[in-house]
């Protein structure tokens, strides 16, 4: 089967894959969630769910340091990746070996082609169906304004999510108002942040973990901000996770 991926890269990979590598956590649950469990053969060691899932699944290291040699040993007929969360340099060289499909998310219409594609390659099509269905009935509905918010995803240094990400489209959907207009993940300092004046801080749980103990010292540097911990999974993954997204947000 020749197929394209989203950074427009074409590759050739078998018609039905029966040893699926997952370089993506998001990705993993949604390939787990179309019913290719027993396809999949390795994870990130960041791939938690589904719960338990990688106990029987060859951890072939983190997003960013693969281990090229438990990859090879598994001799996967097709990898799955994302331009952001995985690094180029090893995409390249696993590509050179493997059938590397790659995505490349910044909205909600880029995780449905994603999904689409999923379900084409894996000849699962009614499961991607089923899930992409769920997430546009979900995101259907008319989130509440919710204001302005800054959104942390790192603490030492304090990194937030500008535009350009698909948290900022997240956060729009939701019914925020992203503050920060620099693009990707830029590095900012209290004083920057409290010059915007947002009206929400929002602490992530992912990449960084932040937790009740960050929540009493971030409130003191933002005492003017609602300053709330949230499910960073809600915001950043762009797989089936997005089925529980939309109820999550009206709760917020």
């Amino acid at each position: 089967m020749e197929i394209t991926d989203q950074l427009g890269r074409n590759l050739t990979i078998p018609d039905e894959p029966q040893r699926i590598v997952s370089l993506v956590p998001s990705q993993t649950e949604l390939l787990a969630d179309m019913g290719l469990g027993k396809e999949i053969v390795g994870v990130t060691k960041f791939c938690v769910h589904p719960e338990g899932f990688k106990k029987s699944k060859t951890i072939i290291g983190g997003t960013k340091n693969f281990h090229f040699d438990k990859i090879r040993s598994l001799n996967p007929d097709l990898i799955i990746g994302n331009k952001e969360e995985n690094y180029q340099e090893g995409i390249e060289a696993l590509a050179k070996d493997f059938p590397v499909w790659v995505s490349d998310i910044y909205n909600l219409e880029d995780a449905l082609d994603m999904m689409k594609s999923l379900g084409e390659m894996t000849s699962k099509q009614v499961e991607a169906e089923r899930i992409i269905n769920l997430v546009e009935y979900g995101f259907r509905r008319d989130f509440f304004y919710k204001g302005t918010v800054v959104y942390l995803i790192w603490k030492d240094p304090i990194m937030v999510a500008g535009k350009d990400t698909f948290v900022n489209c997240m956060l729009e959907k939701a019914g925020y108002t992203n503050l920060v207009d620099a693009s990707r993940y830029p590095e900012m300092t209290v004083e920057e942040i409290t010059a915007l004046n947002p009206e929400t801080v929002l602490l992530s749980s992912e990449p960084f973990p932040f937790k009740e103990k960050h929540l009493e010292d971030f409130k003191r540097r933002f005492p003017y901000a609602n300053v709330k911990l949230v499910d960073g999974e809600m915001f950043s993954w762009y797989g089936s996770r997005l089925t529980k997204a939309p109820e999550y947000f009206e709760r917020l």
